[in-house]
């Protein structure tokens, strides 16, 4: 026992407490040290270089074995030519992918050009001076309604990699937090959505109290205090999007939440209030709280948010990048684009995430739900 408490603590998960829940032991983890918002000068540099990548995880994944090999469609006189753009934490991936492919296709380019910025990069995508730009979240929803505005159609957007675990900057997962003395272990987001939302799409009644999801005695009646980031933010859009809104319908925050401007204070903020429940990147928990396992319905299995899980895509919560582009519904993409696509998807797309070591390869059920959206 002692040799294995030894080793969980080793691996150093970003967790400041974790139960093992049947009967197991307690064990206790450093938090992350503190990150900083990056300044001018790191910002200037990322747009004109990209970002620093960077030191990988010890442990890495696997390529999942079911991913499908590429397959060249065409001969290598195949020839096309394409602007690109990329946020600022993807420029060294997109190149290691472009490399790769140029050996099946050395007729092919792709521009790949600076200011690095993905919200720069989705305009340029609705102005019609980029063939697909490659971003590090979902679009924001301005872009595609400007998008739709102008050709009818929302643009393409397709997962080709997934984010990181706990690097700063680099799409690290979300948790839910609560302070490490709550007894509470997961939560639903049928039950998060009730917390959170005013708008209540997944159909629950609105809940306020710790009673209210299950805990007992002295926590029956108290208050649940909720910490988040303020509209429009990354995390919040996130949150937002997997958690608030289904069916096509765009859920609401409460708007008494304490909402802060950036996710940085939000994991302090959590250990330092007993009733209080709330959500961050996992590279920002630099405090003492106990991360949530999640599910997205009452009674379902709750995943934790360890490595493990986000390499797997089985934590509801982890993070994908996306390669953007202009595809009127019901036609194909251009043969050389549909090509860079197909190959970023596949075996030896995905080898090539793993090999950059620092986002996670897609998991084959993952790059065939992506390849769905290439079809005409």
């Amino acid at each position: 026992m002692k040799f294995r408490t030894a080793l969980l603590a080793a691996l150093a998960l970003p967790f400041a407490s974790h139960a093992e829940p049947a009967g197991g032991i307690e064990w206790v983890t450093p938090a992350l040290e503190t990150n900083a918002p990056l300044n001018d000068e790191e910002k200037k540099f990322g747009m004109e270089h990209g970002r620093k990548l960077p030191t990988p995880e010890l442990l890495q994944p696997s390529v999942d074995a079911s991913l499908v090999p590429f397959k060249p469609a065409h001969g290598k006189d195949l020839t096309g030519h394409f602007k690109a753009a990329a946020s600022d934490v993807l420029p060294g991936l997109v190149e290691l992918w472009l490399k790769e492919f140029h050996k099946f296709y050395p007729k092919v380019t792709v521009e790949l050009t600076p200011p690095y910025a993905g919200s720069l990069g989705a305009k340029e995508l609705v102005n019609g001076k980029l063939d697909f730009v490659f971003v590090s979240r979902e679009l924001k929803p301005d872009d595609i309604v400007d998008f739709k505005a102008k050709y009818g159609y929302a643009p393409l957007s397709v997962p080709v990699s997934g984010g990181t675990y706990r690097h700063y900057g680099f799409l690290d997962a979300v948790g839910f937090m609560v302070a490490k003395d709550n007894p509470i272990e997961k939560i639903s987001f049928d039950q998060l959505d009730a917390i959170l939302s005013t708008t209540h799409h997944r159909g629950g009644q609105a809940i306020a109290t710790w009673g209210q999801l299950g805990l007992t005695g002295e926590w029956a009646d108290k208050p649940i205090h909720v910490y988040g980031i303020k509209p429009w933010n990354g995390f919040e859009e996130f949150i937002r999007q997997r958690v608030l809104s289904t069916d096509g319908k765009r859920g609401e925050w409460r708007t008494d939440l304490n909402f802060a401007e950036v996710v940085f204070p939000v994991a302090k903020n959590v250990a330092a209030d007993k009733y209080a429940l709330g959500y961050s990147g996992m590279a920002y928990i630099d405090a003492p709280v106990k991360m949530l396992a999640l599910s997205q319905h009452d009674g379902d299995q709750a995943i934790a948010p360890t490595y493990e899980n986000v390499a797997a895509a089985t934590y509801p919560l982890s993070r994908l990048t996306f390669l953007n582009a202009n595809k009127k519904p019901g036609q194909k993409l251009d043969p050389a684009a549909d090509e860079l696509f197909r190959f970023i998807l596949s075996r030896q797309g995905q080898q090539v995430v793993r090999d950059q070591a620092i986002y996670l390869p897609l998991r084959g059920s993952q790059a065939a739900a992506s390849l769905d959206f290439l079809k005409p």
